[in-house]
């Protein structure tokens, strides 16, 4: 099979963990006679530097003409001066849109090899963790109007969202559900905000076309507290833009590392944007101390939801799994007894085992 991929590499650890998936699609290439056909596009703070916007037009439009997107990180301090439409992540977000990306599945699973990272007591977690949070990617307060007057010293974001954008996010929610244990957990803050009623009334009407699906509701303020107290409750997880990226990456510490957590941003067609939910982490870029795998198991999501290949995508997680159980550690996973290993070593294991 031949497939047509856009690559941004983007900032900060972006260009070290986007070299290792690569490393990845190569094997997979060799082993299942695929052909890859990748074409490089700047974003980001990268972008600014060579061509003044966060996200050019011919980025946009080479991804559009892709099959599927790769994605390392973008942004960093070097641009933290900068307002408005000119920030790195206003790019991103700027893609998000023009791509109708709309759903981001962001999977938090505890694998056995790393129980001694999660920082919850073990009696918590003996059971694992595996939970999808379903996360809306293109309304809410993101992409709501907003102004900033420093004259008067004044801010507002405006957060919006129409009964069409919470209908196609819950009912992917609910179609993931009937594939695992058919609990939806809906994360509002219906008691104060009226979008929060408007999703939560949303998301019970679209309930009833799921007769097998067990529903219930948290405001935010408590999901993030039962999500450390007892996160085996869930099952999916489906929310708004703000509370999805705030819940997710809190997930992801449960885990053990933010560094193990993929994603996949996706619309109505197979087409997706994918990428690990960590950012660029520019303190540590250069060093060959990032850990790949979460952009690498974003590779085995985009096998997976875009090219329908399952085969290859779980040959990647259990390439993952075998390299854990041989004991080899990047920093951010390491414990006493196993073996530290850098980016590129942990990238080529990983394709050693594939």
């Amino acid at each position: 099979m031949r497939l047509k991929i856009a690559l941004i590499t983007g900032d900060g650890v972006g260009p070290e963990i986007t070299a290792e998936a690569l490393k990845i699609l190569d094997a997979m290439a060799a082993k299942f006679n695929h052909r890859f056909d990748y074409s490089f596009y700047l974003a980001g703070g990268k972008a600014i530097d060579h061509v003044g916007s966060p996200m050019p037009e011919s980025t946009i439009l080479g991804c559009k003409d892709a099959e599927a997107v790769i994605l390392g990180a973008v942004g960093g301090p070097k641009w933290d001066y900068l307002e408005g439409n000119m920030r790195p992540e206003k790019g991103l977000l700027t893609l998000r849109s023009e791509l109708g990306l709309f759903c981001n599945l962001r999977p938090a699973v505890i694998y056995p090899q790393l129980a001694d990272a999660c920082p919850l007591k073990s009696s918590i977690i003996e059971d694992g963790l595996d939970l999808m949070v379903v996360r809306e990617l293109t309304g809410g307060i993101y992409f709501g109007k907003k102004g900033y007057d420093k004259e008067k010293g004044f801010a507002f974001d405006t957060m919006e969202y129409s009964v069409h954008e919470v209908e196609r996010i819950a009912k992917i929610a609910f179609e993931i559900a009937l594939k695992r244990d058919k609990k939806v957990t809906s994360v509002d803050k219906a008691n104060v905000l009226e979008t929060s009623r408007l999703w939560r009334s949303t998301v019970e009407r679209i309930a009833k076309n799921y007769p097998d699906i067990k529903l219930n509701h948290f405001y935010v303020d408590n999901a993030a507290m039962q999500l450390v107290r007892n996160p085996n409750q869930f099952d999916v997880i489906v929310t708004s833009n703000m509370f999805g990226d705030i819940l997710s990456d809190q997930a992801s510490q449960i885990t053990g590392s933010i560094g193990m957590l993929p994603s996949a941003s996706l619309r109505d067609d197979k087409f997706g944007l994918y990428e690990p939910i960590h950012g660029s982490a520019p303190d540590i870029a250069n060093k060959d101390i990032v850990n790949p795998i979460a952009m690498i198991l974003s590779v085995a999501m985009m096998l997976r939801h875009s090219f329908d290949l399952e085969e290859e995508a779980v040959s990647i997680e259990e390439a993952v799994k075998k390299t854990l159980d041989n004991g080899w550690r990047t920093d951010d996973i390491f414990s006493e007894g196993m073996k530290r290993v850098g980016t590129k070593e942990m990238g080529t294991l990983i394709a050693q085992q594939i």
